[in-house]
């Protein structure tokens, strides 16, 4: 299903609210059993070469033949920030976009050419990029560089498909948003606690925003952004290197580069100086919840995967520490867990739970960040920290084993964590975190710092 992705962040809220707490890019991964990880562990090592094209597309090769199958992802660099003044949700809308005819394909036909063939194709919409992703046996390689080439450079901007997009946009919004009792809850998690930077448009957008757009700004945002020295090419499986070269200068090097410079987001998000707090309410809320937020660093940042071991321990699966004290020793809250939303410029820290039935809201809040504090507290255990990055390890060496977890983790780490050498350089990095390193890491973002308390309740003029 196409739709939006909160970066890293893998559905994390969402999973959240459904019961189950994960950290920044990981699963939830049930720990019981686990056996701790190894003092030393020989990290498979992700093969791939790069280059850029001169009409500056970069474009990565990633070599797997664990089976006949490659995955075509091209990461366009532009997401939600990039959204025009009163235009929120507009990449989004893009991304629908970009399903429907060029001048060589019809409305639909990429479905025709992976799904037709016993292969499949996605997108995601975050607040740093939009990303498509296409998966076929390797014998179609060929056409699914062209059709990828092809959406790049002769997308058709037509009335009939804006029109029809948007309400499929507006859709989404009411069946995400307004029908679900914890979706306005979610959306401002995600966007309000930041004071002035462009995250602070939802990326989901508004009825308002999408009615007010025209034929004429869908057309200038893809001027604007869809262009080769703005996206990331990687292609992950089973291919020959040097044919696949080949066909990479042949669909996509004739692709012109426009004259004009790609614009950036260079806006920063000031230090909150106060603590403040944020009532939402919905009319569907049959039990309270609560977020506490804090700032957190971006995903280039040397302290991101201290971050990741933070999250995971304290809402990582059914073991975790928000999940044992709050959920099930001290029954306070139903569901409980944290957060670490990295992105490419400042991220945010969240715990969040929802209440058990008749416990006081304000009882949850405190509990909440006592548990979340004590961690910047008290040595973690040994044992706990072995358990955590085995989950990470365990969840991310998965993921790879497909040439579409794959390719996007190279496309990630190239697109957003400052290089595609990351894909191995973090993972390594993630293994040597002490305990140490994740206390000191939480209280530079959580002590002395201020946060953003976001309440949630039933909508009282609702009866």
């Amino acid at each position: 299903m196409r739709g939006l992705r909160r970066g890293l962040h893998r559905a994390a809220l969402a999973a959240l609210l459904c019961g189950v707490g994960v950290g920044v890019g990981v699963g939830a991964v049930k720990a019981a059993g686990a056996a701790p990880a190894p003092a030393s562990f020989d990290v498979p090592h992700v093969a791939f070469t790069e280059r850029v094209l001169r009409n500056g597309l970069q474009f990565i090769a990633v070599p797997n033949t664990a089976s006949p199958t490659v995955s075509v992802q091209v990461w366009y660099h532009v997401g939600a920030k990039d959204d025009p003044p009163g235009r929120s949700g507009f990449a989004h809308l893009f991304e629908h976009l970009m399903f429907k005819g060029t001048r060589y394909l019809r409305a639909e036909q990429l479905d025709r050419l992976t799904e037709d063939v016993g292969g499949a194709n996605n997108a995601f919409t975050s607040d740093d990029v939009t990303a498509y992703q296409d998966i076929v046996p390797s014998n179609h390689l060929e056409t699914l560089l062209w059709a990828e080439a092809e959406r790049m450079a002769n997308l058709a901007v037509v009335q009939a498909s804006f029109e029809s997009e948007r309400s499929v946009v507006k859709e989404e919004y009411r069946e995400r948003v307004l029908a679900s009792p914890y979706g306005r809850f979610s959306r401002g998690i995600a966007s309000l606690p930041y004071l002035s930077h462009p995250y602070r448009r939802p990326s989901i957008g508004s009825i308002e925003d999408l009615e007010a757009a025209t034929l004429a700004d869908v057309a200038a945002f893809h001027t604007t952004f869809y262009r080769p020295d703005n996206a990331t090419l990687v292609v992950a499986g089973d291919f020959d290197p040097q044919q696949l070269d080949a066909w990479v200068d042949k669909y996509f090097a004739p692709v012109p580069r426009p004259a004009a410079a790609v614009p950036r987001v260079t806006a920063t998000e000031p230090a909150w100086s106060s603590d403040r707090r944020i009532a939402l309410t919905g009319p569907q809320v049959a039990l309270p919840a609560v977020a506490l937020v804090w700032l957190a660093p971006p995903l280039t940042s040397p302290d991101a995967a201290a971050l990741r071991i933070a999250a995971t321990l304290l809402g990582g699966g059914e073991s975790s520490r928000l999940n044992q004290s709050l959920v099930y020793r001290r029954q306070l809250a139903a569901q409980a867990g944290f957060n670490a939303d990295l992105r490419a410029g400042p991220g945010l820290l969240i715990a969040s739970a929802v209440a058990a039935g008749g416990k006081p809201l304000a009882e949850l809040e405190a509990g909440l960040l006592a548990e979340v504090l004590r961690l910047t507290r008290q040595p973690v255990p040994a044992a706990e920290l072995a358990k955590v990055k085995t989950q990470l390890l365990t969840d991310t060496l998965l993921t790879r084993q497909t040439p579409e977890g794959l390719g996007a983790a190279v496309a990630e780490a190239a697109v957003l964590e400052g290089g595609a050498g990351q894909v191995n350089a973090g993972l390594a990095a993630l293994l040597t975190v002490s305990a140490t390193d994740v206390q000191r890491v939480l209280r530079q973002c959580l002590v002395g710092t201020h946060k953003v308390t976001i309440e949630y309740t039933q909508d009282r003029a609702v009866k």
